[in-house]
């Protein structure tokens, strides 16, 4: 089982040497669970423990206090994204302008080196840390013999001629392109928030919406638009299947982005509930209809496309 630690000035030195890697694992994607088998492989031919060190926050938010985070996970959900790699330990640093002013070198030596007895450091093929991230890899081999740190460069992971990142799989979901952003996280993208009180036009048009809030999390919203997919309250593991809308609602004159999805079968009161809520399919752009009845119509039009694609999903997992 996997063992977290979040460390900071009380949290003894860890005995345990081991090999590790360092990043901020938006999504703990197929890139990064790539490197992390390389981790898990040195270690094991090493007779070491394996570590993925982690931060809290996005670094740029210390840095730029307008900074706006378009987070493909949160950070409890990556903690759990990590525990299924297999890792052994996963020390979440918190990160500080004190960190941030840190030299990579002085990061190797005082965090890396004596605080979690790194032996072997595995470096993502495009990853920089340190202050103003202004050393490489051949920098960080020189820091390491001088620390007693093996430095190892890993290679990208490659799909589809594309090197997986994060910043990829953001443009991805700009786009609304959440099939292929599936295929490079290796699960489809999931948004968690609060469900609460909305205007209840889906209501009276015979589809009730549950409206999820993401204020606060920090989390990408995928392109607007029509989208099938799965929700389940965060109490429970069972899901349901849905559509749901992302826009500004502009049949009803709307103006700010809203995230409403119809649940398939399910009569629950979620009304301050966290629900999480996977992407599978975008089935249409958001427009604008002439009047309610025509977007009533539209609607059923859409929860038959994504009854069927449901089946055929089906039918492919079979």
């Amino acid at each position: 089982m996997m063992r977290t630690i979040y460390l900071n000035n009380d949290t003894p030195s860890l005995d345990e040497p081991s090999v590790a890697t360092i990043g901020f694992f938006d999504g703990v994607h197929r890139g990064h669970q790539y490197l992390i088998g390389h981790v898990k492989a040195v270690a094991k031919a090493s007779n070491l423990h394996s570590m993925v060190i982690t931060f809290d926050k996005h670094p740029r938010q210390v840095l730029h206090d307008d900074y706006q985070p378009r987070l493909l996970c949160t950070l409890e959900e990556k903690l759990l994204l990590l525990s299924r790699t297999g890792v052994d330990t996963v020390v979440v640093l918190h990160f500080t302008p004190e960190m941030a002013a840190m030299s990579a070198f002085d990061f190797m030596e005082k965090v890396l080196k004596e605080r979690l007895n790194v032996k072997k450091l595995i470096i993502g093929y495009d990853n920089r840390f340190g202050h103003d991230r202004t050393s490489g890899f051949e920098d960080y081999v020189e820091y390491g013999k001088k620390t007693g740190i093996w430095v190892i460069q890993s290679q990208a992971f490659v799909l589809h001629g594309i090197n997986v990142s994060s910043s990829v799989i953001r443009e991805m979901l700009a786009e609304g392109d959440v099939e292929r952003a599936a295929d490079c996280l290796g699960y489809p993208y999931t948004i968690v928030g609060t469900v609460v009180h909305g205007l209840e036009n889906g209501r009276k048009m015979g589809f009730p919406t549950a409206n999820v809030d993401l204020r606060g999390s920090g989390q990408l919203i995928p392109a607007p638009g029509v989208y099938a997919v799965r929700a389940r309250s965060t109490s429970t593991m069972s899901f349901h299947r849905g559509m749901l809308n992302i826009g500004t609602r502009p049949t009803f004159g709307g103006t700010e982005i809203s995230i409403e999805v119809n649940i398939f079968n399910w009569a629950d009161d979620l009304y301050g509930k966290e629900l999480a809520v996977c992407f599978l399919h975008r089935v249409r752009e958001e427009r604008r209809f002439d009047s309610m009845e025509e977007l009533e119509q539209q609607l059923k039009k859409d929860k038959e496309y994504i009854e069927q694609l449901f089946i055929k999903d089906t039918e492919e997992d079979e």
